[in-house]
């Protein structure tokens, strides 16, 4: 199937920064469909998607994996997400229902989290993960993750996450880009991009003039993949523009970005088995059987008492 998001990694020419840039509307639109989720829930949620996507084509293997856990003290209580070296990226947040008022007519993002801490956890298949936590900035995802690199990975970087929603509630457009400067950059490219991110757009309108110039110019002839590819490539384009030709950055890879939750019926096993022997004979003796949901696409497992007595003898999957 053709992803209709795409993500780009760039490097300057200068090699003093890199670039991770991706569209993600129909990863944040999805997550919308599955939870329900209100408007600003919608952006929170969205953009920690999108956040995760982006971490994951930081990956070097498939089977690499990110975790990104925001938890405060404000309504959304807690945003998950998971994302892996395939671009796979899946996530939840707590309450789906959030309804906070608009400041100066935008969404209330900021204030969803409330306070409390950003943990991020990347398995590289190394003997244990890495843990790193800090306290949330703002509650803005955005501010967070740039503070995360900062003071955990002692990396500058600038993080832009954003979207459009329709009045019906549907994302429209969701994009986000990762700037993190390399070891020894040359000199005047700081500069260069601190002046470029004073007056940068929305990282979402971007992403929509860039799809609509690219559909305005080319669209007759275009398949979706290359219409994805061309719009962030225009994105890259546009956004670095008036740079100094020296540190304008060309793409160095495009890589396709998806929602795929990979929960399984075996997953779901095992789940009921680390409930101990002691909690499964009350399921099957009390309850006759018992039903789970995944927390991340919101399927169904059912468990009838057969199959829990089964579990409970050590068989698996009785009906297979």
């Amino acid at each position: 199937m053709v992803s209709l998001d795409k993500a780009l990694i760039a490097l300057d020419k200068s090699g003093s920064y890199r670039v991770y840039l991706a569209v993600t509307t129909t990863i944040a639109e999805t997550a919308r469909e599955i939870h329900g989720t209100t408007p600003v829930a919608t952006a929170a949620l969205g953009r920690a998607l999108t956040a995760g996507a982006l971490m994951g084509i930081m990956m070097k293997q498939d089977s690499d994996k990110v975790t990104l856990q925001f938890k405060g003290d404000g309504p959304a209580r807690e945003i998950l997400v998971t994302a892996y070296g395939t671009c796979d990226v899946k996530g939840y947040v707590s309450n789906p229902d959030i309804d906070l008022p608009l400041v100066n007519g935008k969404l209330a993002v900021g204030d969803c989290l409330g306070i409390g801490q950003l943990t991020c956890i990347r398995d590289i298949g190394l003997k244990e993960p890495y843990l790193g936590r800090i306290d949330l900035v703002s509650g803005e995802i955005a501010d967070d993750l740039t503070a995360y690199f900062f003071i955990s990975d002692q990396k500058e970087s600038s993080v832009m996450l954003g979207e459009t929603i329709a009045e019906s509630g549907a994302v429209q457009f969701a994009a986000g880009m990762i700037i993190q400067m390399m070891p020894d950059p040359k000199e005047g490219a700081v500069d260069a991009l601190e002046a470029l991110l004073r007056d940068a757009p929305p990282i979402a309108k971007l992403a929509e003039e860039a799809r609509n110039d690219v559909l305005a110019s080319r669209g007759a002839v275009l398949t979706e993949e290359t219409l994805a590819r061309e719009t962030v490539r225009e994105m890259l384009d546009r956004f670095f523009a008036a740079i100094p030709a020296d540190f304008r950055p060309e793409p160095l890879e495009y890589r396709d970005v998806r929602w795929n939750c990979d929960c399984s019926r075996e997953r779901i096993e095992a789940v009921l088995l680390s409930l101990g022997r002691a909690e499964l004979a009350k399921l099957a003796e009390e309850d006759h059987g018992a039903e789970l949901t995944c927390q991340f696409c919101r399927s169904r497992y059912k468990f009838t008492q057969e199959e829990i007595l089964a579990l409970l003898k050590g068989e698996r999957n009785p009906k297979c």
